[in-house]
């Protein structure tokens, strides 16, 4: 699938469940290595392992748990997290700080580090190049279904192939990136440069979806480029290329999170235009699609555009109350901040009723602009995180 690169994901016994729990990526050469993490002050052990070793810009393996986060564990956490990473590089024949590790699931208690020792020879055996699907199965929690998407491209009369993973569902907010995501590449490329490029997609795609506006403990984002294609990130043309390709598949891919989100059942993207700059157009659309109000009135298809209105106002940003516009995808119910009557509200309500559906709001002040994408709030959120340690 992605030249040089191998990936499985098998049940070690971590969930109750004996569903898939332990998911491996590797390498045949070094390649280099950039991560995006969490915000939040409370990191779990593998996320300080991984941004630490993430430094030297280079790496064999990933390996990667569900069912336990490995968070607030303490000093035993730690240990687990490096032993986890030391299992899988002496399996494959690797430096120890060249294996990456990730956990997701619940926080605080032990990882059953004996498990994962058990399981990492077959996991090794599972290995295949198109065992990329079996991996982002088995970090999957409360997702419903497994995000892979691949990507070739020709370029110069050479090809290059990405592929990219992720998982969520539960506790999303942009604040890094609120998930688990690996991208995978065969183009070769400096660190440096593919932190740059990978800060760039992140911003435009992980960093703009909300499901419950909590970030997680966590939240990471690997991309690793082993060079095995032939083609070079410094090739004429390869970097531009290389950028919208992984910026189109983290777009697809943060939508794909909010539509399997706990209980969601629309997907819908918040757009603003006309703030006085682009950050302010941000503010604008973070707290729209952060608005329990506005999400729950999504959920219960009622267009109530006076909650929209008033996230506006309290988002921090510049706003005229008398010009701003508010459209559920081209129905206009809004204009110059006064409502446009029963007729356009009951044509905006057939609008709530669709799956997906867009929110665009004009404050006509400057030309700034952001988009965000968010979901309804449903009763089965509130089920599904009552009953998540059970």
């Amino acid at each position: 699938m992605v030249k040089g690169f191998t990936a499985a994901g098998i049940a070690a016994g971590i969930k109750k469940s004996g569903a898939k729990d332990l998911g491996l990526i590797v390498s045949a050469v070094p390649a280099a290595v950039a991560g995006v993490f969490t915000k939040n002050q409370i990191k779990a052990a593998p996320v300080v392992l991984d941004m630490e070793r993430v430094k030297a810009g280079i790496c064999r393996a990933v390996i990667a748990n569900s069912g336990n986060a490995n968070c607030c564990t303490g000093d035993q956490g730690m240990q687990n997290a490096i032993k986890m990473a030391k299992l899988t590089a002496d399996a494959i024949g690797a430096p120890e700080d060249m294996a990456l590790v990730s956990s997701t699931g619940v926080i605080g208690q032990a990882l059953p580090v004996e498990k994962i020792a058990a399981a990492v020879p077959s996991l090794i055996h599972a290995l295949s190049p198109d065992g990329f699907l079996s991996f982002a199965e088995s970090i999957m929690t409360t997702d419903t279904k497994p995000k892979m998407i691949t990507r070739t491209v020709d370029v110069a009369g050479k090809s290059f192939s990405v592929v990219a993973v992720a998982k969520g569902a539960g506790m999303i907010r942009p604040d890094m990136a609120t998930m688990l995501s690996y991208v995978c590449t065969d183009v070769e490329a400096d660190a440096q440069t593919l932190k740059q490029i990978l800060n760039r997609s992140v911003n435009l795609s992980y960093n703009r979806i909300t499901i419950d506006g909590d970030t997680s403990t966590n939240d990471t984002v690997l991309l690793l480029a082993n060079g095995e294609s032939g083609v070079s990130i410094n090739d004429a043309g390869v970097k531009d290329q290389f950028q919208k390709v992984l910026d189109e598949m983290l777009i697809a891919l943060a939508k794909m999170v909010v539509q399997d989100g706990e209980g969601v059942t629309k997907l819908v993207e918040i757009n603003v235009k006309g703030a006085a700059s682009d950050a302010d157009a941000d503010k604008m659309a973070d707290t729209v699609a952060h608005s329990n109000l506005v999400k729950t009135a999504f959920f219960g298809e009622d267009a109530n555009w006076g909650r929209i209105i008033g996230a506006l106002g309290r988002s921090g940003a510049p706003i005229r109350p008398d010009a701003v516009d508010i459209s559920f995808n081209d129905v206009l119910l809004v204009k110059n901040g006064l409502w446009c009557g029963s007729d356009a509200e009951a044509e905006a309500t057939k609008v709530l009723k669709l799956p997906e559906f867009e929110v665009n709001i004009d404050v006509h002040i400057g030309s700034g602009r952001a988009s965000y994408w968010t979901c309804d709030f449903s009763i089965d959120y509130v089920k599904i995180n009552a009953d998540y340690r059970s």
